[in-house]
């Protein structure tokens, strides 16, 4: 079975994740079909990108998300406008109204407002009892 789910990159302490398209065996870092997003939670508020075309393409032909990608598809409209596709609607309607959500949506900077763990911090075995 395709699922579409999270794929963990970053550094220890700064996940981001991809949104990608996978058999179901794979391991969660391991082989993909496609990259369809990008989430950042590191941002505030959190950066999410989506191909919107692409996971409506999937999502046509059976692909099953997590419960991680379902709430990121519910925070950009995408499942909405899913079941829309399914009632009937023009496949071309929808990407082209999620693109003017995108260009009218408060842009977000890349820069996370979280800071990364200092040296020592982030490893609970270096901490020295006084």
């Amino acid at each position: 079975m395709v699922r579409i789910r999270f794929r963990r990159v970053g550094l220890k302490g700064q996940p981001s994740y991809r949104v990608v398209i996978t058999d179901q065996r794979s391991s969660r870092d391991g082989r993909f079909i496609e990259i369809i997003g990008f989430h950042n939670p590191r941002t505030r508020p959190s950066t999410d990108l989506v191909d919107e075309a692409r996971a409506l393409y999937w999502l046509s032909n059976g692909a099953q998300p997590s419960e991680a990608v379902i709430y990121l598809f519910k925070r950009t409209g995408t499942l909405d406008r899913f079941e829309r596709l399914r009632k009937g609607e023009a496949l071309e309607a929808l990407v082209a109204e999620a693109e003017a959500a995108k260009a009218a949506a408060v842009p977000i900077s890349p820069r996370t407002s979280y800071p990364a763990p200092e040296a020592g911090q982030g490893n609970k075995k270096n901490k020295q009892k006084a």
